[in-house]
């Protein structure tokens, strides 16, 4: 069934006591009113915005990851079972920049709770591939969380919004945002001392990682169209991605957990180098959000610092 459909049905059976939609930004002053001695009742989008609203909100709040576990967000789409979820909760934190497609459609049927856009205040860079209509985020590279600095803006932002929406327990989520975002800068120091003595050239599967390397003077490149995280490698791409590799002395080429490894093996079958995983981190794994940094960061060494 048409996903409009759907949420078009659903409007028409769910009866909400509320009166309004609100977007979140910085400059809300919007409050959710939540009964005494209730938590938040919160939807993370997915899994890195799932971690960072638990470190923030911690047992003041009842957060679900909304995008199931092992499941690729970028093309997820939700269920009517789904969306009556989303109609429940007090807040929805979104990444924002287009990456949860689902969102306009579900402002469009009437859903009146508070949607948290973590993006705000984050400078977007353009994506490299506006003009092709498949798999593209109108609204620029929605990668941000992979940069610990523009991760930080999104933690605060969901601090801010628990905040606006729960006032009495302002200071606690303001402070759980502090403690976690200082993980965050010592995560930040540790990625900007031991690459700063490195190459600069890597090969990732897509175009994940360019605020990362915009924030640590890398240069990206990758093995399928930008943003395009279920491309397929075509005769020529592979040729120029070898040609590259061999230009610039690159031996590791980076694959991704969700994806086929064998792309990966021809390119570094064809330079006699070997695959490692860099992690663009959107599904739920082991481990936690900047121990899945530290193993990006331990394998990016060993292809830059060898």
């Amino acid at each position: 069934m048409n996903i409009q459909i759907k949420f078009a049905i659903l409007a028409i059976i769910t009866v909400i006591p509320l009166s309004s939609i609100v977007v979140y930004g910085t400059d809300s002053n919007q409050q959710f009113t939540i009964n005494e001695n209730s938590k938040l009742q919160v939807i993370s989008s997915f899994y890195p915005l799932h971690e960072f609203s638990q470190n923030v909100g911690q047992d003041k709040i009842d957060v679900t990851l909304l995008v199931p576990i092992g499941v690729e967000p970028h093309d997820w789409e939700p269920t009517i079972k789904d969306v009556q979820q989303m109609q429940k909760s007090d807040l929805i934190i979104v990444n924002g920049i287009g990456f949860e497609n689902w969102v306009d459609d579900l402002q469009q049927n009437n859903f009146q709770g508070i949607i948290v856009d973590t993006s705000n205040g984050v400078s977007v860079k353009s994506s490299s591939e506006e003009h092709e209509e498949e798999h593209v985020h109108n609204n620029g590279d929605p990668h941000i969380w992979l940069n610990p600095v523009t991760a930080k803006i999104q933690v605060q932002n969901i601090a801010n919004a628990f905040s606006d929406s729960d006032p009495e327990n302002q200071q606690y989520y303001q402070s759980n945002a502090a403690k976690y975002i200082e993980q965050l800068d010592l995560l930040d120091v540790k990625i900007r001392n031991e690459l700063s003595q490195c190459n600069n050239d890597f090969i990732a599967f897509h175009d994940a990682f360019s605020y990362f390397a915009d924030e640590y003077d890398l240069n990206q490149h990758t093995i399928i169209s930008p943003n395009n995280s279920h491309g397929e490698a075509t005769a020529r791409t592979l040729e120029n991605i070898i040609s590259t590799a061999n230009t610039l002395n690159i031996k590791v080429i980076f694959s991704e957990e969700t994806v086929d490894v064998r792309t990966s093996q021809i390119i570094a079958n064809e330079i006699g180098g070997r695959v490692l995983v860099l992690s663009p981190i959107e599904i739920a794994s082991d481990g936690t959000y900047i121990s899945k940094m530290t193993e990006n960061l331990e394998n990016l060494k060993e292809a830059l610092c060898q």
